[in-house]
């Protein structure tokens, strides 16, 4: 199955396409990762999902926004971010923001060219200003960008990729450590992996915009196409790649010193301990969750439909729950939040009839139930981690709503 194949070809924007953004898709490793800008591939196919008893309660939940087309973004899949009590978001080409009572406001359109298109992570918040990535524009390759934009909407463009040894693609969010700013980048870096251009980096950049490569993936056992955040713990950096590890190419979990020292801590194996990680890691008192969107322990009809695990800095890791379909939910997709030390997260499908995914909450010890079921009116395929601020959770949905293009939602537990 082709994820989204459907919806995401509608991110194409004036001449911009699909295959501009991403490269040559037919070049994307075999190893069945999505790829960047959702580059159509084929993926497992989602099973039927079996009907499992799960402790549902239904949380209330609010719409506070439906996206309508490019006026006012449309297909959000990152997270929120607050600044002051405003929450501000990506779509797949603009920058928002919306007041927890739902007033929405576009901040800045990606025109596809010099500055970018394709914002692909959540933003930043560094003093005040919020700094991003696009997956692509920027150059004559399609490479990225890195930028800063203002709450009023100022944007500047920081770095511009070339897509060699510099790194191509960012989808990853950027993590603030002493005023420097750490990322990832699905490609680049040297020759192999994905359009010949490398298996993706470790980077960093300043605010004035120099930016430098920490690690450049080779695409064995050190991992390979890393999509997601770093977490800094304790100044050392933590991280997931989608790709490579061993022969199953089934991702990995890996340390990065600020100063590029890179070691891995886990490889996923395509069995019960997960596949294809695509989200950050959550960091709870020293240990670190995270999810994969396939893997975990087979079901009765042989799927596997994703884990919630943990893992120490020195590498022990435990699978927490391995999604079963039906009201459990299938895919999860997006990284997770600490409340008070239980975590909050998505999956992308499942939770009824119609698998419109799914909120969930789990202990640190593993214990999981679901908080809310999506219908698609009140939004669908949910691919991001949810915010907290002052007793709710905020987040959004890639699908779904009053004009299926999307929703901005809150759940008051």
């Amino acid at each position: 199955m082709v994820r989204h194949a459907s919806a995401r070809v509608i991110l194409a924007i004036g001449t911009l396409s699909i295959a501009a953004c991403a490269g040559q898709s037919s070049s994307i490793p075999a190893s069945g990762g999505r790829g960047p800008a959702y580059a159509t591939q084929a993926v497992e196919s989602r099973p039927a999902s079996p009907q499992i008893a799960d402790v549902t309660a239904q949380a209330q939940e609010t719409v506070l926004h439906s996206f309508a087309g490019k006026k006012d973004g449309e297909f959000p899949t990152r997270s929120l971010t607050n600044v002051n009590g405003v929450l501000y978001g990506v779509s797949n080409s603009a920058v928002f923001k919306i007041t927890t009572a739902g007033t929405l406001s576009v901040l800045y359109t990606f025109a596809g060219g010099s500055d970018g298109i394709g914002p692909e992570a959540g933003l930043t918040d560094v003093n005040g200003v919020l700094y991003g990535t696009t997956c692509c524009g920027g150059g004559s390759n399609n490479d990225g960008t890195v930028f800063k934009i203002t709450p009023s909407g100022a944007e500047t463009v920081l770095y511009r990729f070339a897509g060699g040894t510099d790194g191509a693609q960012p989808e990853g969010a950027l993590t603030n450590v002493n005023g420097v700013l750490y990322g990832t980048t699905f490609a680049g870096g040297g020759d192999g992996c994905l359009r010949g251009t490398g298996c993706g980096t470790v980077y960093k950049v300043t605010a004035s915009g120099t930016e430098s490569v920490l690690y450049r993936f080779a695409g064995g056992t050190d991992g390979a196409n890393p999509e997601a955040a770093l977490t800094n713990v304790n100044g050392v950096l933590y991280g997931t790649t989608l790709n490579g590890g061993d022969s199953n190419n089934d991702g990995t979990v890996f340390e990065i010193t600020t100063s590029g020292a890179e070691s891995v801590l886990h490889t996923f194996g395509a069995g019960n301990d997960g596949s294809k990680p695509l989200a950050g890691l959550t960091n709870v008192n020293g240990v670190l969750y995270g999810t994969t969107e396939f893997g975990g322990a087979p079901k009765a009809n042989g799927s596997r439909n994703g884990t919630v695990f943990k893992i120490t800095t020195s590498g022990t890791e435990n699978v927490l729950h391995s999604f079963g379909g039906g009201s459990d939910g299938v895919f999860p997709y997006a990284g997770l939040t600490n409340v008070n030390g239980v975590l909050y997260g998505t999956t992308e499908s499942g939770g009824d009839s119609n698998r419109n995914g799914t909120v969930f909450k789990i202990t640190t010890s593993g214990l999981k139930s679901s908080v809310y079921h999506f219908d698609s009116t009140d939004g669908a395929e949910p691919e991001a981690a949810l915010t907290y601020l002052n007793g709710l959770l905020y987040g959004t949905t890639f699908s779904g709503g009053a004009n299926g293009r999307g929703t901005v939602f809150s759940l008051f537990l």
